[in-house]
């Protein structure tokens, strides 16, 4: 359940937060006639995201054993790949996050370009949930109990809507740095742990074969259905015989990315237009390209 739950909230919150901050200044203007709109887009976005869930979900089941396992391996990577952005990007912006949305919030509403708002709103929502999507199904498929994963996802997103409502309505100040510390240090061992599942299953499909002796047995800790095993398969990756190139991956993976987590961020450079980078940066642009 952990890992879900961390990825539930952690995706969940940022694109709440995004759609908070957004909203909470279109009401302190008074654009209630643009917040309408921006709901509307980000229903249809939560609306994609699922059906991007399911579709992958429905591919997956349909392929051969080993083809499925080659769909594993790719969706295990794409996830990974997404999350050490997410994580980078976020722990050198995390500080700014807020001021970069109003000021394109802002530009926005200057122009008077109602669809630009929209456009926000859906971009942010459709990237944290397609992340999501794919981080969760990958998750998913190295669980031992996807009832309790599932669990852990819809419990994660829920406190995410509390959080981002609450800002929204002004009830509450979050540290966003230490917040996406924390579990940024959860999300570098779930995602190293899904690297060391990508290169179990790489091998399944016949991908990868080199770096395959065993480096020690632990199939008397990792018992299958054990609570055990669902900590340290589930949530670490770790198989029952890790192999050379697990151990390999898993280590390369998670040395540099708790530094980078761990470490004092850097300092952004100052940008000369609001929302230059990154999540934020992608959704200023569009809504100044939609705008314009």
């Amino acid at each position: 359940m952990l890992p879900t739950l961390v990825i539930g909230l952690r995706e969940g919150l940022e694109a709440a937060l995004i759609v908070g901050i957004v909203a909470a200044f279109l009401a302190r203007q008074g654009r209630r006639d643009a917040l309408r709109q921006v709901w509307a887009g980000v229903l249809a976005a939560v609306a994609l995201c699922f059906g991007v869930g399911f579709a992958l979900h429905a591919l997956e089941r349909s392929l051969p054993q080993r083809q499925q396992e080659g769909l594993e391996t790719v969706i295990g990577l794409l996830a990974v790949a997404m999350v050490t952005w997410m994580i980078v990007w976020m722990r050198r912006n995390a500080r700014h996050l807020k001021g970069d949305l109003e000021g394109a919030a802002a530009a926005a509403l200057a122009r008077g370009s109602a669809r630009a708002l929209v456009a926000m709103a859906f971009l942010a929502v459709l990237r944290e949930g397609f992340e999501t999507a794919v981080f969760l199904l990958s998750v998913f498929q190295s669980s031992t109990n996807a009832g309790t994963a599932s669990a852990g996802a819809i419990i994660g997103v829920a406190i995410a809507f509390v959080l981002g409502y609450a800002v929204y309505r002004g009830g509450v100040r979050l540290n966003l740095q230490k917040f996406f510390t924390a579990t940024g240090v959860v999300l570098v061992v779930v995602a190293a742990g899904l690297l060391m599942t990508a290169a179990h299953t790489a091998h399944e499909a016949g991908w990868v074969n080199a770096g395959q002796s065993t480096v020690a047995d632990l199939s008397g800790l990792v018992a299958p259905g054990t609570p055990q095993a669902a900590l340290l398969t589930g949530v670490l990756g770790v198989q029952p015989q890790p192999t050379v190139v697990e151990v390999v991956v898993w280590l390369v993976f998670v040395v540099p990315m708790l530094a980078v987590v761990l470490g004092k961020p850097r300092r952004r450079q100052p940008a000369a237009a609001p929302a230059a980078d990154g999540a934020t940066g992608k959704v200023g642009a569009a809504v100044r390209n939609t705008a314009a």
